[in-house]
């Protein structure tokens, strides 16, 4: 089996390296198309007038002055040749992609163009606290992967479905069990514009985010209630967005029209 690794956080990242070791559980044959910089947030951005620079980091290692989705495209359709991979791993992002965060997360779009592409696809997201955030719980990650991805390929993932695995803030022993959990959506209080002045006095911004004083409960069954159980929150998301129930009401809206 062939595997192209991937991740937004670059190529130098921890995470991509806990990838990897992932990875090299499944197969020997492993590849890494990754970002030269740092690309978290840019979704499933296409650089379509910037050119692409290609930079071999070492055996097998690529860095692409471009996004995930770039990467995912650069590594299945030129530095891999005539045998395209098996498998797309995309991670291990630092911090979880869960709720609105799959609508931006650059982790999500370099699986969401594999499957694109055709190739059975995962994104992986380690959660960190505030005690955490320098170093988060990678061996969670590095221990459970692998055994997650083996049975889901094993049961078989339907076409245009991305499979995303959010691993707990807590160390291995702590984790309570892999839960597939739907999609849960957050409190939106949280985002915040800080204004800064620079050395000419001149005001320039950044989206940040803060705590909720009274946050919302997270949902019963979403990847937010899962991760705070300290349960693996695995998630199947389908690239269609056609909001089924209300097509249905639509065409009767419309009908003879």
């Amino acid at each position: 089996m062939r595997i192209l690794c991937t991740n937004d956080d670059g190529i130098h990242a921890h995470g991509l390296t806990v990838l990897e070791e992932i990875a090299r559980e499944l197969s020997d044959d492993v590849w890494v198309v990754a970002p030269e910089l740092d690309q978290s947030g840019v979704s499933h951005s296409l650089s379509l007038n910037d050119p692409l620079r290609l930079r071999e980091v070492g055996p097998r290692h690529f860095a692409v002055r471009g996004t995930p989705t770039d990467c995912v495209i650069m590594g299945a359709r030129h530095i891999l040749g005539d045998k395209k991979p098996d498998l797309v791993l995309s991670g291990i992002n630092k911090g979880r992609n869960v709720a609105e965060d799959v609508i931006y997360s650059g982790t999500i779009a370099g699986a969401m163009e594999g499957v694109i592409l055709g190739i059975p696809s995962f994104a992986l997201s380690q959660e960190f606290g505030v005690d955490s955030r320098r170093n988060p719980h990678w061996d969670t990650g590095r221990k459970l992967g692998p055994d997650i991805i083996r049975k889901v390929l094993e049961t078989g993932i339907p076409t245009d479905t991305v499979i995303n695995i959010n691993f707990p803030n807590c160390a291995v022993e702590d984790v309570k069990g892999v839960t597939v959990a739907r999609q849960g959506k957050r409190n939106q209080g949280f985002l915040r514009i800080e204004e800064r002045r620079d050395g000419r006095g001149n005001p320039y911004y950044w989206i940040g985010f803060e705590r909720v004083a009274n946050p919302d409960a997270p949902g019963e069954g979403t990847d937010l209630a899962m991760l705070a159980a300290h349960h693996v929150a695995v998630t199947p998301l389908h690239l269609d967005l056609t909001a089924a129930a209300f097509s249905d009401r639509l065409r009767g809206v419309f009908k003879g029209s």
